[in-house]
Order: structure tokens, then C-alpha cells, then sequence
């Protein structure tokens, strides 16, 4: 009821009636109060004045279940919402729901982790207040193969999901960073855990620095934030939101032929890397190339000096340019 209040206080240019609040949930006028008086408690300032109802004067960013899934908007992507003030890590939890039985859908939030996951071990700052950590559980029903280009799917989600709330349209670098300025904002990491050969489920973190004001030195080169390239803070809620509507758009459109065909052209508008020279680190070597997109695999194609393109998997490379950090 508290995320169906906050809704109706929100999408109200004005004041909701203590009546209309009753009649809508089912519910009486003192279950009405009680549920105002602890968002306020929350940090929500209402105003309430009689024969007129209640009016939401403004809405904290601190976030809670109820607040989350006030901004979910419909769709697949946080049909149920998990949220935790303090965890390990997202991806932990999620994985213990998946293994519970979860539904495909079910999106884990957190305020504050302890031990965020990066790309190969490395661990991920996630202090409260400043960002947004996140993971979605995912059922497909595919090959365990074609998993790693659901992670591809979750970029191009949150990216557009950005960009809805903010009107900032960050760049992808292939395959899981999202880039502003040639520094990073964003990081996806995807877990899977398979059947003999079916996919049991897909767990897809992502970390994104929202409203954080600085960086610790080693990273301040390299790392960056939504407040510090817009000059301004962004409500988290209606940004987790946005992200969790528009990637359920791009996965429902990824199912209907299983790999990127569809979504090609779409993600190649966002690669910061296309048509520039990179260099790609593989275990047998580093060798430098020009990024000319991707497949419907989601592999990365790089242009040799002498004319072939190679297919680069994302698990097995590290691509960066030679001039800084995309």
C-alpha cells in the first residue's frame, strides 16, 4: 500500500483526497494516516490540509522497496522488487532468490554494499547514498552460450534508461562499461548458473555512480559520475525505473531471435570504440585494430592492418583504446 500511496501523491499535480486515497486502495482513513505519517518519517515532506487531502511538496532520494516500486512502471523487469538498506552484494542476493525459485523478473536493490563484484574478482565501491546497485534475474530459455550477450541487452537498457530521466545519452564500451567523458559511470557484471546444457538462471548486476561528488585518487583519472558530468543530482528512484522499463523492452525484443540481430544497429549508435583504433589484450598477445561494430553474437569485430576482421569475445579480451580509457 505505501508504493501505491506514493504513486497516486506523485503522479497528482495537486492534492489526493484522504477519500479518494480509501476508496482506491480499500483501505480506511486511519490505515491512510499511518502509512502518510511513516513516509514522512521517511524523509517525504507532505503536506496535508483539510477537506483538501494530501500533497506530496517533495520527494527524498533515499531509497526504500516502496519507493522503487512507485517508479517501476510495468513490464517484466521488477515485477518484484527486493531491497536491502546494507547487503554483501546484489548479485549474492539475487542468486540465493534465483536459487529459491524467484520469479524471472525479480530485481534486487540495495543502498549500501559491502563487497560489490566487478569484472574478474575485482571488487566494486558502493557507498550509500551516491549510486545505485542493482541485479535482475533472468530465465531465458536458450542455450547457456548465448548468455554473455545479455549482458550487451543490460548496457543498452541502462543507457537508454539514463537517458529518458536526464537527457544524457552515456557511451557503451563494449562489452559492459557505460562511459561519459571518457571515464566510467557505469559497470555490468553477469553470473550464470546452468542445467546440463539450459540456462537455470542469469543474474545481471549493475553498478551505476549517480550522485557521487568525488573519487578516491587512484581512480579519479578513469572513473566518474551522472552528478559530476551534468552538474546536478538525479533522483535514484526514477532512475532505476527507467532503466528497469526500457531494459525489459530490449530483452523482450532480444528473445524473439535470441541473439542481436535486432538490436544491432541500436548498440553500434552508442559504442564509443566504433571505427577507432584499439587494442585488444588477449592472452596470446596484445594486437591493435579498428573496432568496425559488433555480430548478432554480440563479439566485438576488429579490423587488422592487414584487412581481416577478427570476432573478439568478451570473455576472453580486454578492449581499450590507445589514447585513454575507451
Amino acid at each position: 500500500m505505501k508504493a501505491d500511496i506514493i504513486k497516486m501523491l506523485k503522479e497528482r499535480q495537486g492534492y489526493v483526497s484522504g477519500q479518494e486515497l480509501c476508496r482506491q486502495l480499500g483501505v480506511s482513513r486511519t490505515a491512510v494516516w499511518k502509512v502518510i505519517k511513516q513516509l514522512e518519517a521517511e524523509g517525504y515532506e507532505i503536506q496535508a490540509v483539510r477537506n483538501k487531502g494530501y500533497c506530496l511538496v517533495e520527494m527524498t532520494d533515499r531509497l526504500s522497496g516502496a519507493e522503487i516500486e512507485s517508479c517501476i512502471k510495468g513490464g517484466l523487469i521488477g515485477n518484484r522488487v527486493v531491497y536491502f538498506e546494507e547487503t554483501d552484494s546484489t548479485n549474492t542476493r539475487a542468486k540465493a532468490l534465483a536459487e529459491e525459485g524467484a520469479p524471472e523478473g525479480t530485481l534486487v536493490v540495495a543502498e549500501k554494499q559491502n563487497a560489490g563484484k566487478g569484472r574478474r574478482g575485482r571488487g566494486w565501491s558502493s557507498p550509500p547514498g551516491s549510486g545505485i546497485w542493482m541485479s535482475v534475474i533472468l530465465r531465458p530459455d536458450m542455450e547457456p552460450s548465448r548468455a554473455s550477450m545479455l549482458t550487451l541487452v543490460a548496457a543498452l537498457g541502462v543507457s537508454e534508461g539514463i537517458s529518458r530521466v536526464t537527457g544524457i545519452m552515456p557511451g557503451i564500451k563494449w562489452p559492459n562499461d557505460l562511459v561519459l567523458s571518457g571515464k566510467k559511470i557505469c559497470g555490468i557484471l553477469t553470473e550464470m548458473t546452468t542445467e546440463l546444457d539450459s540456462i537455470q538462471y542469469v543474474v545481471i548486476g549493475m553498478g551505476i555512480n549517480v550522485n557521487t561528488d568525488e573519487f578516491p585518487t587512484e581512480i579519479r583519472d578513469r572513473a566518474s559520475s551522472l552528478y559530476l558530468e551534468s552538474g546536478r543530482t538525479w533522483k535514484r528512484g526514477s532512475l532505476i525505473g527507467a532503466m528497469a522499463h526500457a531494459m525489459g523492452e530490449y530483452y523482450e525484443e532480444f528473445l524473439k531471435v535470441k541473439d542481436l540481430s535486432l538490436l544491432k544497429e541500436e548498440y553500434e549508435k552508442g559504442l564509443v570504440n566504433l571505427n577507432r583504433r584499439v587494442t585488444v589484450l588477449a592472452r596470446e598477445g596484445a594486437w591493435d585494430g579498428i573496432c568496425r561494430g559488433i555480430d548478432s553474437q554480440g563479439e566485438l569485430l576488429v579490423e587488422r592492418e592487414n584487412g581481416d576482421v577478427r570476432q573478439v569475445l568478451s570473455g576472453e579480451v580486454s578492449v581499450r583504446g590507445i589514447y585513454g580509457y575507451v
